[in-house]
């Protein structure tokens, strides 16, 4: 979806990023925290060398602690070398294969790469790659006339007394990471559950206690990472 750009610098870190993967209908890997490494991927039979903290580094990590398995296409002229990964394509994850504008696409806090997945340069062409705690998403996106579908983002407080209300806001994101508050998403914060009106907030009873786990969802909208709240 994304054209080639310049090269980034010839080493880079391994961060630790929270990823998750959601297909068409299900999360097919829950949120963890994942090393973006360096890997070795299968491409027509050939071996290729994935660069550290591209998004399918991320892919990889996830696979290799259990996540679904992928299949990739080269456009280019993939290698030993992380600088010729800048071609490859994310065709499957799972057993959900491309077809047509709908696909597997990646976004990384918030928004979609402008890049391919391996690609040297990055997700956005800057030459920044990946840093800790930064959050990539793989999701299956139905293509419309403005883009992939949203996705949902929780904007919850750090902390909520025991005997409080908790409030939080859920809004839907576009390929460009712009928010817009979703009505009618679905939250849960531990066993407590409530709706969203209509400008996005939803308030959820207590009691709490310990850390809280607050997600969004929503049907034909892709679901919240979670966000953590300490009750006290």
């Amino acid at each position: 979806m994304a054209s080639c750009a310049g090269a980034a610098p010839a080493s880079a870190a391994t961060p630790t990023v929270e990823s998750m993967v959601v297909g068409r209908a299900k999360v097919l890997a829950p949120v963890a925290q994942v090393r973006a490494a360096a890997a070795n991927v299968k491409v027509g039979g050939r071996t290729c060398k994935v660069g550290a903290a591209t998004p399918l580094a991320v892919l990889a990590a996830v696979r290799r602690t259990g996540g679904p398995a992928f299949a990739l296409r080269d456009y280019g002229t993939c290698s030993k070398r992380t600088a010729d990964a800048g071609g490859l394509f994310v065709r499957r994850i799972g057993s959900e294969a491309n077809k047509g504008q709908d696909g597997w696409v990646y976004k990384v806090d918030g928004r979609n790469g402008t890049t391919p997945a391996a690609d040297p340069s990055g997700a956005f062409g800057t030459s920044r790659l990946l840093r800790t705690g930064q959050r990539v998403l793989w999701f299956w996106c139905d293509m419309g006339t403005t883009g992939c579908q949203r996705t949902l983002r929780v904007d919850a407080p750090r902390t909520v007394s025991s005997s409080g209300a908790l409030t939080v806001r859920v809004q839907g994101l576009d390929d460009r990471g712009k928010a817009t508050p979703v009505a009618g998403a679905a939250v849960t914060a531990g066993t407590a559950s409530a709706t969203t009106t209509a400008d996005g907030t939803a308030t959820l009873a207590g009691p709490w206690s310990g850390t809280i786990t607050v997600e969004a969802a929503k049907a034909g909208l892709v679901p919240s990472f979670p966000e953590e709240v300490l009750a006290g």
